[in-house]
């Protein structure tokens, strides 16, 4: 019976390890995306704004911020799996920041996306982007299935996504998804 115990304890720690190192390993690498965005940032702050373009897949992409919240995040271009351990992940089929269109932004609610729950309707949010800031505003707020992709639809206006699983504090893989909409303002 005390054996059954030892086993019992030895294979929670395991899975305590586990968890620990996954959470440690997304941890340093948003750090080495931090590091890349820097260099990046320091580059473009010597060449005059341009057109925006795409970038390759698994790439650095744009800086995201909430102000009033004092997060930010280094967006990579794509939302796989493995780009997503990186950090947040820009759906490479939506549009780009500032353009016309609704540029798709998802992340997970256990590492980065957390403090969505806590933006507010009206709220600016900022994406920087090869030299540039857009300023969009926060208009909605809902929870949707995982199979309503109606959020990931092209807009007519200049549109920010931000989508991650729900609820927040669920074990496992969650069975909803909170979406934020904001519009461009500046």
């Amino acid at each position: 019976m005390r054996a059954v115990s030892y086993i019992l304890v030895g294979f929670g720690l395991m899975l305590a390890g586990l968890g620990l190192h996954s959470i440690w390993m997304s941890h340093q690498a948003e750090q080495q995306a931090e590091e890349q965005w820097d260099t990046l940032s320091r580059t473009q702050q010597e060449r005059p704004p341009k057109q925006i373009h795409r970038v390759g897949k698994g790439e650095t992409f744009a800086r995201l911020s909430i102000p009033r919240l004092d997060s930010h995040w280094i967006v990579v271009e794509g939302a796989d799996r493995s780009e997503l351990r990186l950090g947040p992940g820009h759906l490479i089929q939506t549009a780009l920041p500032g353009s016309r269109g609704n540029c798709v932004i998802a992340g997970h609610r256990d590492t980065q996306f957390r403090v969505l729950q806590k933006v507010k309707i009206g709220e600016d949010i900022s994406v920087e982007i090869e030299g540039r800031t857009f300023v969009y505003r926060v208009t909605d707020r809902h929870v949707v299935s995982p199979t309503d992709t109606h959020p990931l639809k092209p807009t007519a206006t200049s549109s920010l996504t931000l989508v991650t699983c729900y609820p927040f504090y669920y074990v496992g893989p969650a069975p909803k998804r909170f979406v934020i909409r904001a519009e461009l303002v500046s």
